[in-house]
This record gives C-alpha cells, sequence and structure tokens, in this order.
C-alpha cells in the first residue's frame, strides 16, 4: 500500500508544478523574462551574483532543507501517517511552494531585501521593525539548536561502535570526514568554476565523486587519526561550527557557499533516488495506523500536526532563505517558478521521505510485528521529544529503503544517510548565519547603527548570538533547547506574515490576492491558536521551568497581533486607491 500511495503524491507534486506553478507565475505574479534583477542591477560578486538556475536550485533547495524535514514528519506520525502525509503533499502544493515562490518573488521586485526590508515598502516602518524583531529571535533560536544537535552527532558516547552503526542512534562521527571534505572540494570548485571558467558539467562530476569518496573514507577512518579518547567533545564541536558558520557567512556566495549547496543537492537527489526506489522494491506495508486520534500525552491534533511539520509542508524559514540569499542570485524573473516553487516541492519530497521512513520503514524485531515495534517506539508524546531520537528514526527508515536495492549493506547505508542529514545541517546552518547577518544590517539600518553595515561586524553579532542559544543555560538545559518548544510557533507565524506580505503585494497591485490570503489565513489562524494553547500549558507549568517559556511566547504573540494589526490598517488604506501598474516595490512612493 505504501508504494501505492507513493506513487498517487508524485502525481500530485507533477500536476501541482505543472499547471497551479504555472498559472500563478503567469496570471498572479506576471514574470517577466526581460526584467533586470536585483542579481544584475546591484551585482557585487560577494552577494548579489548572477547564477545558473540549476546551481541556484541547488543552493535554495539545500539552504531550505537542514534537519527539520526529518525532525517534524518523525514526530508528528504518533497521529498517524495519514495526516503527516496529507499535509507534507497537499499544504507544500497550496501552502508552502506558494509561500516560497511568492517570499522569493515580492524580494526580488525589492532589490533582494529580505522579508522583513520589503514589509516596510507594502506596510511601513514599524511593520518592518516587528517583523525584524521575530526574524532575529527565530533564525538565532533554531540555529542555536542546530549547532547543538550537529554536534551530538559528531561526539561520540560510551554506547557507540563504529562495526554498529546505530547502536547509538544519536551518535554519526562516521560524517564529519565527508563533511569536512565537501567544504574543500566545494572551495576548490568555486574557485574553478568562477576564477578560471572551468565547465560546469565536467568540474561538478569529478566534485561529486570525490564526494562519494569522502563517504567510504569517513567509514574507514570515522575517528580520523585520533584515538578514541582524544575526539573532541560536545563544546569543542560548538565552537568549531560556530567559527565555521562565521567564515562561511562571510565569503563570496560563489567561493563556497554556491558550489557545497549544488553538491549537496546532488547528494540528496541520490539519497532520495535510492530511497524511493528501495521503496517500491519493497513495497513494505505502513507499521503506523493511518489515524490515531489520541495518543497518550500529545497535544490536540488539531493545530499541532500544521506547527510540528513545517518545513516538508509550509516553513516560515524559507521565506526567509528566498528573500535573503536566493533573491539576490537569481538571473531572471522566470526562474522563480523553478526555483521557489520547484524547491519547495524538493523539500516536500523529503518530508514525504521523512514519513515514509517512520511508519514504513519499520521491522519486526525480537519475536515483534513492524506494527508493535512502531506502537513501542511511538507509545507516548515523551518518547519522541529528543532530537537525536528523531534522527535516528529518520536515518534507519530511509537506510532501510536503500538496503532492499541491495546496493549497500546496513552500515553502508547508514552512513551514507547520515551524511545526508549532517551535510543539510550545516548548509542550513551558515546560510541562516548570512540571513541573520542580513537582519541584523537592516536592524542597524533603522537604528541607524552604520557598524552593522559592515559584514564581518554584523556576522560576529550573529554568530555570538547563536552561541547563546547552544551555550547559555536555563534549567540544566541550552537555552536553545530550553525554548525549542517556542520555534515551531514561531517559524509558522513567520510564514502567515510572508504570506500576509505577500497578499498585501498582490491586492496594492489588483492582482487576485485569493491564492496567498486563504493560505495566509489558514496560517494565521492555526499558529495563533497554537500560541495560546502553549501560554496556558507555559502558564501551568510556570515554578517548573515554564516561566521563561511564557514570557517569551507572550512577547512573540503580542508582536504578531501588532504586525497583523498594522497590516490590516494597511489594507484599509488601499482600499478605493488605484492599483499600481509597477510590479516593482518602490520605497520613495510606496512606504
Amino acid at each position: 500500500m505504501s508504494a501505492i500511495v507513493t506513487a498517487l503524491c508524485f502525481l500530485g507534486y507533477f500536476l501541482g508544478y505543472v499547471f497551479y506553478a504555472r498559472y500563478l507565475s503567469r496570471k498572479i505574479f506576471v514574470l517577466d523574462e526581460s526584467a533586470t534583477t536585483p542579481s544584475h542591477e546591484l551585482r557585487d560578486e560577494v552577494d548579489y551574483v548572477p547564477t545558473n538556475r540549476y546551481v541556484l536550485f541547488g543552493h535554495h533547495w539545500a539552504s531550505i532543507t537542514g534537519l527539520s524535514p526529518m525532525l517534524g514528519p518523525a514526530v508528528a506520525v504518533i497521529w498517524g501517517w495519514l495526516p503527516a502525509m496529507l499535509w507534507v503533499v497537499i499544504g507544500a502544493l497550496f501552502v508552502g511552494c506558494v509561500h516560497d515562490f511568492g517570499s522569493l518573488v515580492v524580494s526580488m521586485r525589492a532589490k533582494g531585501m529580505s522579508i522583513g526590508k520589503v514589509t516596510e515598502g507594502i506596510v511601513g516602518p514599524r511593520a518592518k521593525t516587528l517583523f525584524h524583531l521575530i526574524i532575529f529571535f527565530g533564525i538565532a533560536l533554531a540555529m542555536g539548536v542546530f549547532v547543538y544537535v550537529i554536534a551530538v552527532m559528531f561526539s561520540i558516547t560510551e554506547s557507540w561502535n563504529p562495526d554498529e552503526p546505530m547502536a547509538d542512534p544519536s551518535s554519526f562521527p562516521t560524517a564529519v570526514f565527508p563533511s569536512a571534505a565537501l567544504i574543500a572540494i566545494a572551495m576548490v570548485m568555486g574557485y574553478l568554476l568562477y576564477r578560471k571558467k572551468f565547465p560546469l558539467l565536467a568540474t561538478t562530476a569529478v566534485g561529486f565523486v570525490l564526494m562519494l569518496l569522502s563517504v567510504w573514507g569517513g567509514i574507514e577512518w570515522p575517528l580520523l587519526w585520533m584515538e578514541r579518547g582524544t575526539w573532541p567533545g560536545m563544546s569543542t564541536w560548538i565552537v568549531i561550527l560556530l567559527l565555521y558558520s562565521f567564515v562561511a557567512s562571510v565569503l563570496p556566495v560563489w567561493s563556497l557557499l554556491q558550489a557545497r549547496d549544488f553538491l549537496n543537492s546532488l547528494l540528496l537527489y541520490l539519497g532520495l533516488i535510492l530511497s524511493y526506489l528501495g521503496l517500491f522494491v519493497w513495497r513494505p506495508e505502513f507499521a503506523a495506523p493511518a489515524f490515531r486520534p489520541n495518543p497518550e500525552g500529545a497535544p490536540s491534533f488539531y493545530p499541532f500536526v500544521f506547527i510540528i511539520i513545517a518545513c516538508g509542508a509550509a516553513s516560515g524559514f524559507h521565506s526567509l532563505v528566498a528573500s535573503g540569499t536566493t533573491a539576490k542570485q537569481i538571473d531572471k524573473e522566470t526562474d522563480a517558478r523553478f526555483i521557489g516553487y520547484g524547491g519547495m516541492i524538493g523539500e516536500s519530497l523529503l518530508g514525504l521521505l521523512a514519513v515514509l521512513a517512520c511508519t514504513a520503514g519499520v521491522l519486526g524485531a525480537g519475536g515483534y510485528s513492524a506494527a508493535e515495534v512502531w506502537t513501542d517506539n511511538y507509545r507516548d508524546w515523551g518518547s519522541m521529544q529528543s532530537l537525536g531520537t528523531q534522527v535516528g528514526v529518520f536515518i534507519t527508515g530511509a537506510a532501510r529503503f536503500i538496503e532492499k536495492l541491495g546496493v549497500a549493506d546496513h552500515k553502508i547505508a547508514t552512513a551514507f544517510i547520515a551524511v545526508v542529514v549532517v551535510s543539510f545541517a550545516l548548509t542550513t546552518l551558515d546560510s541562516a548565519t548570512r540571513l541573520l547577518r542580513f537582519n541584523i544590517t537592516e536592524i542597524g539600518d533603522t537604528l541607524n547603527l552604520r557598524i552593522l553595515d559592515n559584514r564581518f561586524v554584523s556576522s560576529l553579532l550573529a554568530v555570538l548570538v547563536i552561541a547563546f542559544f547552544a551555550f547559555y543555560e536555563i534549567g540544566d538545559q541550552p537555552a536553545g533547547l530550553a525554548l525549542w518548544r517556542l520555534f515551531g510557533t514561531t517559524n509558522q507565524l513567520l510564514a502567515g506574515l510572508a504570506l500576509l506580505a505577500v497578499t498585501l503585494y498582490l491586492v496594492k497591485r489588483g492582482k487576485n490576492p485569493y491564492f496567498t490570503g486563504i493560505p495566509m489565513i489558514f496560517m494565521g489562524v492555526s499558529t495563533i491558536v497554537a500560541m495560546l494553547s502553549n501560554l496556558r500549558r507555559f502558564w501551568s507549568q510556570w515554578d517548573e521551568g515554564g516561566s521563561v517559556l511564557f514570557v517569551v511566547g507572550l512577547i512573540l504573540l503580542v508582536l504578531a497581533i501588532w504586525l497583523i494589526l498594522e497590516s490590516l490598517a494597511a489594507l484599509m488604506r488601499f482600499r478605493g486607491q488605484k492599483p499600481i501598474e509597477t510590479m516593482q516595490i518602490v520605497y520613495d512612493d510606496e512606504a
């Protein structure tokens, strides 16, 4: 049954891209191939660089992917495989893809500014500041957690065994060597492609082969030249990752970001193809029930299934990537459909694989059936709240699909999927640090702090904020993990607000706003309901650490409501006005 359902999902993706995305491109956003994009108008060879659409697709896809498309479904399938799958596929086609596509277009028509800065040109300066504050918190929190999780995966514990890759399902030091090799290969590729003008196909082919060899190298030398007792610990890995994030965020995009993300995308293409082929060869039955409305200890099905599954269906973080790095590199307006809408379909394919891996990629063990093993793994809400466990469940299930093809044993398949996971987490980490740098620079512009125009200063500040969430402890937990329960609502709040900005953009230009307005209302209502539910729970847990969560959550809710009121006031101003003829955002006339 899993193979039939998956084939139907593939058909849905095809129809959505061919027909729905084409309609949005031609009739709603009116993409113009001859229009001058920011990458040409503001070309600086650092952030604004015209880029081949396939290379830029790889960068965009790798940057939006990260860990979240694997983490969210690994938890949300506790309600059954059907609601998770429906939200991943239908949510992506009509909410997530439209959100990413629209955010990319409005930023592209606002000189590549972030969605926060774009809001100034549509709503006003107060709205821009409110958006910037929400973005600042969301990125810093998420990347603090990403740094922590990657450090966990790079570290080893007493139970780690190089011959049994899942002896500790949260420890994958075999991914260290391939991750480091990929950075080196990408920097050489960037130099050869942009400085020596080597052909893209040949250079990529060599780089990709070397990358695959590095996966084998990670299996052969999991601890490099070190002994078990001298392997870096958690804190050391966090510092190394933060230093890497700083360097990667200030380098020109062509020198590392583009080539590394392009290679990463090829790695994920291979991983997705092998995993899905393995699924169709194996054709397993679902071990999970289709719908399980009341798991023990879990919050209500609505709205939390739409909050927990973010990346893979709809994610506000994507609007920051689309309007942060991608809009500055897009070569032609017409590339936005392929990169924005198509890139989100690519991530949804990963989210769908995560649903399948966690519900169909389950084997019976110890005399227990696959269904009994799944039920034990998902016995209650608390059993799936460890980020390491969530990553391990995805890696195990996806590796089993590849094993069924007969092209790799369990050890190699697991190491390969682990490298895919870590590579995309690293990609998101350095891309998000660059995005946080842009956000800080724009905040500095508002406060007239010209020193923050310096990319080294703003990147350093970004890394220090991420370090706070990774190192500072609240109740014996890193601040990022302690506040992680706020990330889901913050992320989906950003999605609703980005859709709100795009909807107002369309209204002001006399275009049909319902294609973005209806998803905006759904995301906004669902998120605010979830935020109110969380606040009630945090209030009841005030003495057990809920006080910080309650205060921060309340501040975010107030900022969101304030921004919505500012937007409604702008909408009232638009009524009766003649629609703007240009599709560009002109700040002097529209602020």
